[in-house]
């Protein structure tokens, strides 16, 4: 039955201009068709921007600046309130020994985000648009529903950032669900900006990382840590003298650091350029200065990260709660009682972190501080919407009016971070953050595997799947990096203390890891281990079936390109 169907497909060749097959179905097509031309479908872009003809040269900078954009919004997500709180916790904890540890989590972070453009660009389609049409329904639906609880996940921390710094800034007069309120309207507002062009929302964003830069640089430069310490922590990768707690810090960074969401959403971003899929030329040039990019990107948000872990290390690491009480106190700080009278070693989160800036170094650093991590939480807020946006219109297949989309998206993720900010109070939330790292950890797989998956198979990537370096080295690089996201949820769930919720956890685990051991089945199959692709399963459970024939449709424009 199936010979019969290929041959049908292989007979009847649908017409063909420039190589390209007109077509709107494929063996591994969507749900429902895509949209038809007088109802143009937009997710993000109202336009594209063209790419400027330059042949003689083999590096140009109007092309670089041409495709300058995506990589910048992707990067935020490695500068949003969690890896801030990460950062900050590290230096105070383990002073410069776990700079090595955040260098490598951005290279790591680097080839991953590598992966997801190069899927973008080649495909035209993003991870969440090739998921619903090479998974069955039942794995496609769970895929979605982790993929959201991490960007829900994300968002809390984003927003609560947000409300933090309004406390910060107002000084205890806007409560954190007064600025949590404010975040969700000025997110709305800010959403919308990109209807006056895509190029001056990516300028929006790129301010917002200046904001950034500008104001951890002055808590840089007025605390003056010690460049040595720095440079040795950074590129000696040894943790001398460390205990239990920095260990975890240093596998707290990691989990920080790659944050599942943002590869689907990198994978969407590269979409707003005008890019000739059928010409392996431009797809090539494409992924090249997109990799360019994300790397000047990502080397600016490690830069950051560093100015935030560097001041902490060199102002207050070894730092007891009596000494910080003292200084406080001495500078008039309402806020002396967060710092108990003990010889404790000092223990902080943003919103102490921002008050002990300001203890030490004045009111200044606390506003400037408090500056820095608005920005922060509101550009990963609004890149999380576009997520929320990508994910649930990629899995779901939806086509909904832009207010329709933003609305359902924003509100999934802010009513439960409205509860807590009710709720919770603004002191006591390291614990919640805490929660919310482990529950994006768990959430890594479900887009780590996919995207080696799909980027490894020649019938969808064509010339450009992964060779047999990168299929080794990326499912090591996933393996360990899930492996010690895995290692950071044990130690959460056993500092519970509690039977019950061991019981539950090892429930819910049997769950979670069957589904991901089917994942990493249908990854073996497609890094090419083809004693694991049982036949008598069938066609719909294998992604490695027909591999002869492979269409695939276009969300772009109604094209199928012949694979």
């Amino acid at each position: 039955m199936e010979t019969e169907r290929e041959a049908d497909l292989l007979e009847e060749e649908p017409p063909q201009e420039n190589g390209v097959i007109q077509s709107t179905q494929g063996l591994y097509s969507s749900t429902s068709p895509p949209a038809s031309d007088d109802e143009p479908f937009s997710t993000y872009f109202e336009e594209k921007v063209p790419i400027p003809e330059d042949v003689t040269q083999v590096f140009s900078f109007r092309k670089l600046w041409a495709f300058t954009g995506p990589g910048f919004l992707m990067s935020i997500a490695y500068l949003d309130p969690g890896n801030i709180e990460s950062d900050l916790q590290s230096g105070a904890k383990a002073g410069f020994k776990l700079l090595w540890v955040l260098l490598g989590a951005t290279i790591i972070g680097l080839l991953l985000q590598r992966l997801a453009a190069r899927l973008g660009v080649v495909t035209g389609m993003h991870l969440a648009e090739v998921c619903n049409r090479q998974y069955p329904t039942v794995p496609r639906i769970l895929l979605w529903l982790m993929v959201e609880l991490a960007i829900i996940g994300s968002d809390m921390q984003e927003v609560i950032g947000c409300a933090i710094a309004f406390n910060l800034l107002s000084m205890g007069r806007i409560p954190l669900w007064g600025g949590v309120l404010i975040t969700i309207i000025d997110t709305f507002v800010f959403l919308f900006l990109d209807k006056y062009g895509l190029r001056k929302l990516e300028a929006f964003f790129g301010f917002l990382i200046t904001i950034m830069a500008v104001s951890f640089g002055y808590e840089y430069v007025m605390v003056r840590p010690d460049q040595g310490e720095l440079l040795k922590g950074m590129f000696l990768p040894y943790c001398e003298n460390c205990d239990s707690a920095q260990m975890e810090q240093a596998v707290g960074i990691v989990g920080a650091v790659i944050m599942p969401h943002n590869i689907y959403l990198h994978s969407a971003l590269v979409k707003s350029r005008q890019i000739d899929r059928g010409n392996k030329k431009e797809v090539k040039e494409a992924n090249k200065y997109y990799f360019i990019e994300s790397t000047i990107a990502l080397f600016i948000s490690f830069l950051i990260n560093v100015f935030v872990v560097a001041v902490f290390a060199e102002a207050f690491y070894d730092k007891t709660n009596i000494e910080v009480n003292a200084k406080c106190n001495a500078s008039g700080s309402p806020h002396t009682d967060l710092f108990p009278l003990d010889n404790s070693t000092l223990q902080v989160d943003i919103f102490k972190g921002g008050v002990v800036l300001g203890c030490f170094f004045g009111p200044a650093a606390l506003y400037i501080w408090a500056i820095g991590i608005l920005a922060a939480g509101q550009s990963s807020t609004m890149t999380g919407t576009y997520s929320g946006q990508f994910v649930m219109e990629g899995f779901l297949n939806l086509r909904w009016s832009r207010f329709a989309r933003v609305l359902l998206t924003r509100s999934i993720a802010i009513f439960p971070t409205l509860l807590v900010a009710i709720f919770q109070d603004v002191q006591h939330l390291t614990g919640m953050n805490d929660f919310l790292n482990v529950l994006q950890s768990m959430q890594l797989p479900f887009a780590l595997i996919p995207i080696l998956t799909f980027t490894s198979l020649t019938s969808i990537m064509d010339d450009f799947a992964n060779g047999l370096v990168w299929k080794i080295g990326g499912g090591v690089v996933i393996l360990v990096v899930c492996a010690i996201n895995m290692y950071f949820v044990v130690v959460y769930v056993t500092s519970l203390n509690s039977v019950a919720l061991y019981v539950l956890v090892a429930l819910l685990c049997i769950a979670y890891l069957s589904f991901v051991c089917y994942l990493a089945w249908q990854c073996l199959i497609a890094l090419g281990v083809s004693c694991l692709d049982v036949s008598c399963l069938g066609n719909r459970m294998r992604l490695t079936g027909h591999t002869d024939v492979y269409l695939l449709n276009d969300m772009d424009s109604n094209t199928m390109v012949e694979r």
